[in-house]
């Protein structure tokens, strides 16, 4: 099963994928599929990602925030097929990202099928809770995706495997030290401070159980996705487990 088909795609969606875990594989992962399959696909994001990272897009542009014109962006999709966009490099070696209002407006204007934005940052970590700033979701995003590594499962709560524990422990209800467990990681899903924090309503929620080859046993997944797709208070549409580097994908 592709990716188009286990998120269940429709013919036009914006997409921001929040979370920790594999999102900048995902953005790219999904946007290489996309255009194979013959779309126009922006991937973006409203943060900072390394330039390495934004070099994976066949196309870059930068339009920084006020441009008169997106002729370059136009261009680019025209002939490329798949733009990355931001608004500029950074002293770091990161890209900046663009903003709310311009993903919105390069949604509306432009010919574009999809727009994909990775919408936080994890610093590398398997999972995260999202602080008072992030994510940094479009109203005009159509999905949301929230990703977690599954290696974190049966792990201890430390600061090598979450990214920003203290809030982690706030939601999950865990205790440093303790093991993440499928109900605790549920809860991060679930709770208004966790992961779809500030998705519009309107917007379809899908949980991305990656890693599935670092898992002991899949039936911790299961569990964990069982919880998910049971919470009539916190809806999730589906639940997608497997491999982004395996590229091997089923919904639950």
């Amino acid at each position: 099963m592709g990716l188009i088909s286990a998120l269940g795609l429709g013919p036009r969606e914006h997409i921001a994928i929040v979370g920790g875990g594999g999102k900048t594989s995902l953005c790219f992962a999904l946007a290489e599929e996309l255009l194979r399959a013959g779309r126009r696909v922006i991937t973006t994001t409203t943060t900072k990602v390394w330039q390495i990272e934004a070099n994976r897009a066949p196309c870059r542009v930068f339009c920084p925030s006020g441009s008169a014109s997106y002729e370059d962006l136009k261009e680019g999709l025209r002939i490329d097929g798949h733009v990355f966009v931001s608004q500029g490099l950074l002293d770091s070696g990161k890209v900046e990202g663009i903003t709310r209002t311009m993903a919105d407006s390069f949604f509306k204007d432009l010919q574009v099928d999809y727009l994909v934005i990775e919408a936080d940052g994890a610093a590398g970590r398997p999972v995260k809770a999202p602080a008072e700033h992030e994510p940094v979701i479009p109203s005009s995003a159509t999905m949301v995706i929230a990703v977690i590594g599954l290696e974190a499962m049966g792990r201890p709560l430390d600061p090598e495997i979450v990214f920003r524990p203290g809030l982690f422990r706030e939601i999950s209800g865990l205790d440093n030290g303790e093991d993440i467990t499928p109900a605790a990681l549920a809860r991060v899903f679930q709770s208004p401070n966790g992961l779809f924090k500030g998705a519009p309503d309107s917007a379809r929620r899908i949980a991305f159980l990656n890693k599935l080859d670092l898992l002991a046993s899949e039936e911790k997944g299961r569990t964990l996705a069982r919880l998910l797709l049971r919470d009539p208070y916190a809806p999730v549409e589906r639940v997608v487990m497997g491999s982004i580097e395996k590229r091997v994908f089923r919904n639950l």
